[in-house]
């Protein structure tokens, strides 16, 4: 799914002035969300992040957010994921170590995945085995490529973690990796645990990040 507008042309492109006492990198940023058209297409849906967009695409792909669907979204703040799977008519449960306003259709506890308790909270908030775990967790980058890739993919070891103990047979984990993709040890597990692993990067994905995701399907159970 890519907004209208995505051809760049009749379009004028905003400029961010030097004089504005920003760093150069800050510049670029904002630079960069203010044409970015998925920033403004998110803000005409009502969407919280722009991140929407990835889950509705790779959604559009797998067909995994379904009316009735147990969907728990893990590191789910501000909360652009869980909406697009609440519009869905799916049962929504989320959680994250940072606070999420709350939203219709969707219970979000603020709590950290590696507590002891937190899986029987999920597990009984969501009413029974989830049929979907999905995560956009990432770590503060370090403009380290190497470093942000192996903090990013304990996340998704963690988030793994709660899928395994949480899925039904059949079930789909999604999760957000930076470039290198699940490797050793983690990729030997998720074939293991799924019938089929796969790398997507979405459109709503920029060309110039290095991130992308895994896609699990069919949980062994």
């Amino acid at each position: 799914m890519k907004p209208a507008g995505t051809s760049g042309r009749g379009e004028v492109r905003v400029k961010v002035k030097k004089n504005r006492g920003l760093k150069p990198s800050s510049r670029e940023w904002l630079t960069r969300q203010l044409n970015d058209p998925y920033v403004k297409a998110a803000k005409g849906a009502g969407y919280r992040s722009r991140a929407a967009f990835k889950l509705v695409e790779l959604d559009e792909k797998f067909r995994f957010l379904k009316k009735g669907a147990r969907i728990l979204d893990l590191g789910s703040a501000p909360g652009g994921w869980s909406q697009v799977a609440a519009a869905k008519g799916a049962i929504v449960v989320a959680a994250d170590v940072l606070e999420m306003e709350g939203m219709s259709g969707v219970t979000f506890f603020q709590l950290d995945l590696t507590d002891a308790d937190t899986p029987d909270i999920l597990k009984d908030a969501l009413g029974g085995a989830a049929d979907a775990v999905i995560s956009d967790m990432a770590a503060p980058t370090t403009g380290h490529r190497g470093t942000d890739h192996i903090r990013t993919l304990a996340l998704v070891e963690i988030a793994l973690e709660v899928a395994e103990d949480m899925l039904r047979p059949g079930g789909i984990f999604v999760a957000k990796l930076f470039q290198g993709g699940a490797t050793g040890a983690l990729l030997s597990r998720l074939k293991k645990g799924f019938a089929e692993v796969k790398h997507v990067k979405p459109p709503a994905s920029r060309s110039d990040s290095v991130e992308l995701y895994v896609v699990a399907t069919g949980f062994r159970g």
